[in-house]
């Protein structure tokens, strides 16, 4: 059994590591190989090994098979701004054939549950007029949708899932991560978010003062994603 799933969100900063650490944690606990690439990055800090982003280890740090940092993360940039732009500065040609091969490299790893995580929504610009979600229809990967719960967010989540569906991928399914806890009529909100996505919610994490892995997997149910389990 070897399952991979590309994990966007309805924005940047809504918990899209935090998310997917938890499902690769979940997977881990229940003995499966888990694998995991994010496979750009801005916001990078220099360290004595080069440049590190604090998600791509948080998602390293959940992987069981022996991977290098660079496998988990080739593309690492140190400017807090948009990926296409960080990699302009650097005078990296930022497009689908760079990214591609990388994340191919850790598919063929045939770990049993790996992610690939994102940058931002579904529609980061890459060079030219190539988008990060071209990768993923390249690679033809199911997709799993970060919701950042908010006021907001029922419109940012039903646009990410039609434009899912439009480049002819499936909408596995969807989290609902509470970032703003004092959401206005929240519950009614999340009654709204399933009635209108057309996938499975893989679980409401709450507003968590310390969201571990550990943690954010015991709001989350796998089997929607791994009937076996």
């Amino acid at each position: 059994m070897t399952q991979a799933y590309f994990v966007t969100g309805t924005d940047t900063e809504i918990g899209k590591t935090t998310i997917a650490a938890g499902l690769l944690y979940a997977a881990r606990m229940a003995g499966l190989s888990t694998a995991a690439s994010k496979p750009v990055a801005s916001g990078c800090l220099p360290t004595p090994d080069g440049l590190r982003n604090d998600d791509a280890l948080a998602l390293l740090g959940e992987c069981t098979l022996a991977l290098d940092y660079a496998e988990v993360n080739p593309l690492a940039f140190a400017p807090a701004i948009a990926p296409h732009l960080a990699a302009r500065e650097a005078g990296v040609l930022l497009d689908v054939a760079a990214l591609c091969g990388p994340v191919q490299h850790i598919l063929d790893k045939g770990a049993d549950f790996t992610l690939v995580e994102g940058a931002g929504g579904w529609r980061v610009p890459l060079a030219g007029q190539a988008n990060l979600s071209d990768l993923v229809i390249s690679l033809r990967l199911p997709v799993i949708l970060v919701v950042g719960v908010r006021l907001g967010c029922i419109n940012q989540a039903v646009l990410s899932a039609e434009a899912i569906a439009r480049d002819g991928l499936e909408l596995a399914g969807w989290v609902a991560n509470v970032v703003d806890p004092q959401t206005s009529r929240l519950e009614e909100n999340l009654a709204t978010l399933a009635e209108r996505l057309p996938a499975p919610c893989l679980g409401r994490v709450p507003r968590l003062d310390t969201a571990t892995p550990a943690a954010v997997a015991a709001h989350l149910d796998l089997s929607l994603l791994v009937p076996e389990l």
